[in-house]
């Protein structure tokens, strides 16, 4: 019995998440932090057509751990599309910028006897880095100051030197949101991605100075712009529980940096319109290796589509967090309208 409660609290939990997507318009989650035993069960649901999203998953394991397993457990649109294991994910190369955890070049400014903190190991970066590129996994570690960025790229560089063969891997930096100048060349001749998040720039916003000073936030702090003009894949997200799950926030701070005191934080690194609706689509699909069935109203495509209220592109700033989730479809089916999720009917066998 423990075992059967155990994995419909499981189903339970998979599924309320996959609704609370579909209510914020998402069609798609990538999921940086999943073990075996969840895979696994994922991989039932998909073939029971019982996810709600369609999710793209990367472990969060011990390269020990992971070692002779990872081939069997790669998989590519399983399920009617419905679930990709691919990535290795999110160990912490470092902590957070706010509680003076981000590996940092050089120190705190508002606490100048630390430089941050290196949280996993470098070594097991470059195990699972070494697995990565022999199993044909993308690598997604998190990387928030100058100094774990430079870190991650280092490994990269490393690995891509040794497998010259090895093309279009599209290994992501998690966060980034601290990063040097002679970096943001690097990243982009490594072709790179640095997968941000634009509510960071937001909710972080009121106290990156305190940490970095003025001329460092300037020119390192939460560059997403810069790294996107510069040739990076735009990105955007959320990282639930620490932020909303929310893409309508997110495209809001994208697009305005505003405060909640009203100023502007980093005002020349806001993304366009244009560019943050890609960011939350095209490039998310491509730093996923989905440009081809996601993305885009294209036919051909998986049809997940999401309707708004309005129109992001040409409403007022001040009007953007208004915005309405009217209806979101996955697969060409509407999963969710007027403020009601739509069950799915399945016939009986």
């Amino acid at each position: 019995r423990p075992a059967n409660v155990q994995e419909e609290r499981m189903r339970r939990m998979i599924t309320l998440a996959g609704e609370e997507s579909l209510r914020h318009g998402i069609t798609s989650f990538q999921d940086l932090g999943t073990n075996f035993k969840e895979v696994d069960l994922l991989k039932t649901m998909a073939d029971e057509g019982n996810l709600p999203v369609r999710l793209y998953m990367a472990f969060e394991e011990q390269a020990a751990d992971m070692e002779g397993r990872l081939a069997e457990y790669r998989m590519v649109g399983h399920g009617n599309d419905f679930l990709t294991v691919r990535a290795i994910g999110e160990k912490v190369l470092d902590g957070a910028l706010g509680t003076h955890g981000g590996w940092l070049l050089e120190p705190y400014t508002d606490m100048p006897r630390s430089h941050g903190l290196n949280v996993v190991p470098i070594e097991e970066i470059e195990a699972s880095a070494r697995l990565a590129i022999k199993h044909d996994y993308q690598l997604a570690i998190q990387g928030i100051g100058d100094r774990a960025y430079r870190e991650l790229l280092n490994i990269y560089e490393s690995e891509f030197k040794k497998h010259p063969d090895k093309k279009d891997l599209r290994w992501r930096i998690e966060h980034a949101q601290v990063i040097h100048p002679d970096d943001v060349g690097r990243t982009i001749d490594l072709d790179v991605i640095p997968a941000v998040q634009g509510i960071f720039a937001c909710s972080d916003g009121p106290w990156v100075k305190d940490r970095l000073g003025a001329e460092r936030t300037y020119e390192r702090g939460y560059i997403f712009n810069t790294l996107a003009d510069a040739g990076a894949m735009p990105t955007n997200g959320t990282d639930p529980p620490v932020d909303e799950i929310d893409p309508i926030a997110s495209f809001y701070c994208s697009v305005t940096r505003i405060l909640p005191d009203g100023t502007k934080f980093q005002p020349q690194e806001v993304y366009s319109r244009e560019r943050a609706l890609y960011s939350y689509t095209m490039g998310n699909a491509y730093a996923a290796f989905e440009e081809n069935i996601k993305g885009s109203l294209t036919v051909g495509k998986l049809a997940d589509i999401t309707v708004l209220s309005q129109d992001l592109l040409t409403v007022p700033d001040d009007e953007i967090m208004h915005t309405k989730i009217a209806m979101t479809m996955v697969g060409g089916r509407v999963r969710y309208r007027d403020g009601e999720i739509v069950k799915i009917s399945r016939p009986s066998r």
